[in-house]
């Protein structure tokens, strides 16, 4: 009974991995590949192996026919527990990248605008923006980069990043004017954002985007930029399976950080060489805007066995350790074990997608390795690198 849903899967699989012809509605034409469907947009691999998103809208007649039954085939061999989940494919053998640049038109619609109840909602390709105060379309199209971008660069990673829960074809952004409003409905008086997983979004007060009010209406300061926002997008686009034990903590917030600490601007992910701000993100107190978890080069934590499988209550007993050391620790296992190629890592990672955790997933990451093995060669390392590391005893 199952063999025509994989059957049907696998010709989905074929059609969209082939390189074709795609033409919009002015005629303009490019060679690629089908990565993936988000809601009304396609995200385009090029031979050059960037992922381009492209609003559905604007294909030509033909091409929009296509996707339409690459999605049929799809959606036919979805799992039931998470569509959002199931209709991302993991893209562990994709080139790690060297940039990510957004340079699409965000091309902001007004879905409503109702002054009596204080509800304004916004959409860009793959995100809604729900606001208590009437935004211009191009404060919403300046900060709305931001977001796209932050979502390339997630799917683009070859870490299987393709999580995240969505409400009418787009992820959900709640916006306040005012951070009373922002913390009463559940951020974090400390915060600048959050991920809350029980809503299906992010809530961010207009502050930490930079969105402030002139007179009557509100301006967007392009040069303040905040690296929780890309955190929390991080977590909302992450699969549920690597928030389990052996992934919790250290390696969930450690990608997020690694995602939030890229050095970004305008679109723009500088993906290469960012070892050097990941490091010093975590031994200073970071550039401007950006903070710092300031443990210094001189690092005392718990042995890795203990803070690789703790709980996350444990976890963000000490945040500035956790998050800092789970931000090197990805990086370690992202660019510096092995070979440098993140191979244990994916294996990791694709253990996790199989259903493994604790110590049974970890073990794709140990390799035939002790943990104090493991941790040896973690403190080597990063010693090269001017940090060094002290661990406790079991």
């Amino acid at each position: 009974m199952r063999l025509p849903a994989i059957f049907l899967l696998c010709l989905a699989l074929a059609n969209a991995a082939e390189v074709r012809t795609w033409t919009d509605v002015q005629g303009r034409k490019i060679e690629a590949s089908l990565a993936r469907i988000d809601g009304q947009s396609v995200v385009l691999k090029l031979k050059d192996g960037r992922e381009v998103p492209y609003p559905l809208a604007k294909l030509s007649d033909a091409d929009r026919k296509n996707v339409e039954e690459n999605r049929a085939l799809t959606s036919s061999v979805k799992s039931t527990k998470n569509s959002a989940e199931a209709s991302q494919p993991l893209n562990f053998d994709a080139p790690w990248p060297d940039i990510i640049r957004f340079t699409e038109d965000p091309e902001i619609n007004t879905v409503e605008e109702n002054v009596e109840k204080k509800r304004f909602i916004y959409e860009s390709a793959n995100y809604r923006y729900l606001c208590d105060v009437r935004l211009a379309k191009s404060v919403v199209k300046g900060f709305a980069v931001m977001f796209e971008s932050t979502h390339l660069y997630c799917r683009t990673l070859p870490l299987g990043i393709n999580g995240g829960s969505k409400t009418d074809g787009k992820f959900q952004i709640l916006l306040f004017e005012k951070f009373e409003d922002y913390v009463r409905a559940g951020g974090p008086a400390s915060s600048a954002g959050v991920f809350i997983g029980g809503k299906k979004a992010v809530l961010v007060p207009l502050d930490s985007l930079g969105v402030k009010p002139v007179g009557s209406s509100y301006m967007l300061d392009r040069d303040k930029s905040s690296s929780t926002i890309p955190h929390e997008l991080t977590h909302q686009l992450s699969p549920e399976c690597y928030f389990v034990e052996g992934a919790m903590g250290w390696f969930s917030e450690g990608i997020a950080e690694y995602v939030a600490t890229t050095p970004y601007r305008s679109g723009i992910f500088s993906v290469r060489g960012n070892q050097k701000p990941i490091m010093e993100y975590v031994t200073g107190y970071g550039a401007k805007d950006r903070g710092g978890r300031a443990l210094g080069t001189d690092i005392k934590m718990p042995d890795l066995k203990t803070f690789m499988l703790q709980d996350y209550p444990s976890f963000q007993e000490q945040p500035q350790l956790g998050y800092g050391c789970g931000l090197l620790m990805t990086t370690y296992f992202l660019h510096m074990d092995g070979e440098g190629d993140g191979k244990r890592m994916k294996a990791f990672l694709k253990a996790l997608h199989d259903g493994k955790e604790g110590e049974e997933a970890l073990a794709f990451l140990l390799d035939g390795r002790t943990f104090t093995k493991l941790q040896e060669e973690f403190t080597k390392a990063w010693s090269r690198k001017g940090v060094n590391f002290t661990f406790a005893k079991p």
